[in-house]
C-alpha cells in the first residue's frame, strides 16, 4: 500500500526512537518534571524567542484543543473558528462536549479574516439580547489551515489586534506547524507566532514524533492550576518523559524544521507529478496537503492500485475532492510509485 492519506502513518523519526531507547532505563520524575522535559521547554523558549513561555506537553491534537479551549473560556463563552476548522469539523464535537460552543465563520480557502471576526463581535455586542447568548470568548486559527493554506504575518497581526481590542485570547492550532514554517514564501516564524498569539501549540504527532504536542502560553497567561485542569481531562501523562524526550530531540540540531522542509520538498515534487498527469487542483496548497478533483469513476482504480488517500469533500454529482499528503517520512520511492499509479 502507498500511504498518502495522512502525515502520521509512520511511527517516529529514527533519532527519536534512538533517544527513547537510550533513556529507557533511566529513572526519571513523572508528569513532565523530568530533566528531558525541562530541557525541551528551554529549547522551545529559545526557538520562540519567548523566554517566559509556559510550556506543557500533551499527547494529541484534539486533546490539546479541548484542554486549552476549556481551560481558557468561561462557562458562558464559545470559540470563533472557520466553519472548516478542525474543532468545527473533524473533532467529533469535542469542544461542545466540554461545554463550549464553536461559533463558525465562513472560510476562504480555510482561512478567516480580521474584518469578519470584527463584524461578528460588533454584531454580538450590538444585539440587545446578547446576555442571553453564547459570548465569543476566543479566536481559534490553524496554521496551516485544513486546506493547507497559510496566514501571512499581516493577516495574523490584524486578527491579533482585533482580539486585543475585545480582550479575548488568540489560539493557534499548530498540529502541522513545522510544514507551515518550512513553506516557500512563508513569512511567519516561531518568534512572530509567539509574539502575536496568546497560546499556540507545536505539533509533533504529524512531524516525526511518536506522539505529542507542545502547548505554549506566550503572555504569562497559563490558566491557574493548569496541571490540575489537564488531569481533569484525563490528559496528564504519568510518563511525561515520553513527550519531553521527543521534543528535546525535535528541538535539537534543527530537526523539527528539517523534517518540515523535507515534507514540503516532497509536496512540491508531488505537485509537479500531478500537473504532468493532467489532474485538476481544487486549490494549490503551499504546504504538504494537496487537493485534487477526480471523476468518481477513477476512485476505485486508485484504491485497487494500492493508493491510500483521504476523501475530502464532494465536488459535484460526478466528482470528488481527495487529499494527498506528504510528510517527514515520505520517500523518493513513494513519489516514484505514485507517478506510476497515476
Amino acid at each position: 500500500m502507498l500511504h498518502f492519506e495522512n502525515d502520521y502513518n509512520k511511527g517516529a523519526h529514527p533519532a527519536i526512537l534512538e533517544a527513547l531507547l537510550a533513556t529507557n532505563h533511566q529513572g526519571l520524575s513523572g508528569y513532565g518534571f523530568d530533566s528531558y522535559s525541562q530541557a525541551a521547554i528551554e529549547k522551545i523558549r529559545l526557538a520562540t524567542a519567548c523566554p517566559h513561555a509556559q510550556v506543557t506537553f500533551l499527547t494529541g491534537g484534539t486533546q490539546t484543543n479541548q484542554v486549552v479551549i476549556s481551560a481558557m473560556l468561561q462557562s458562558y463563552e464559545g470559540v470563533i473558528a472557520a466553519d472548516t476548522g478542525h474543532i468545527a469539523s473533524h473533532e467529533a464535537g469535542a469542544i461542545e462536549f466540554s461545554g463550549h460552543k464553536v461559533l463558525t465563520l465562513p472560510h476562504q480557502e480555510g482561512k478567516i479574516f480580521a474584518a469578519d471576526i470584527k463584524e461578528l463581535l460588533e454584531d454580538f455586542y450590538a444585539d440587545a439580547n446578547h446576555s442571553h447568548m453564547v459570548f465569543p470568548g476566543m479566536v481559534y486559527l490553524s496554521h496551516p489551515t485544513e486546506y493547507g493554506t497559510l496566514y501571512s504575518k499581516k493577516e495574523l497581526t490584524e486578527i491579533a489586534e482585533i482580539c486585543r481590542t475585545y480582550d479575548i485570547p488568540l489560539f493557534l492550532d499548530g498540529a502541522r506547524l513545522g510544514y507551515a514554517l518550512a513553506a516557500k514564501d512563508a513569512d511567519l516564524d516561531l518568534a512572530a507566532i509567539a509574539e502575536l498569539t496568546d497560546v499556540f501549540y507545536i505539533g509533533g504527532t504529524k512531524l516525526g514524533a511518536l506522539m505529542g504536542e507542545a502547548i505554549v502560553f506566550t503572555k504569562n497567561n497559563q490558566p491557574k492550576q493548569f496541571t490540575t485542569i489537564v488531569k481533569q481531562h484525563g490528559a496528564l501523562l504519568a510518563k511525561g518523559r515520553l513527550l519531553g524526550i521527543q521534543f528535546d530531540c525535535l528541538f535539537s540540531d534543527n530537526l523539527y524544521l528539517e523534517l518540515g522542509r523535507h515534507g514540503i520538498e516532497m509536496a512540491e515534487q508531488m505537485k509537479v507529478i500531478l500537473e504532468e498527469k493532467g489532474y485538476s487542483f481544487y486549490l494549490k496548497s503551499p504546504t504538504n496537503q494537496q487537493f485534487i478533483i477526480l471523476d468518481n469513476q477513477e476512485l476505485p482504480r486508485l484504491t485497487e492500485a494500492g493508493l491510500l488517500y483521504s476523501f475530502w469533500e464532494k465536488y459535484d454529482e460526478t466528482h470528488t475532492v481527495i487529499r494527498l499528503i506528504t510528510s517527514w517520512s515520505t520517500s523518493q520511492e513513494d513519489l516514484d510509485e505514485l507517478k506510476k499509479i497515476l
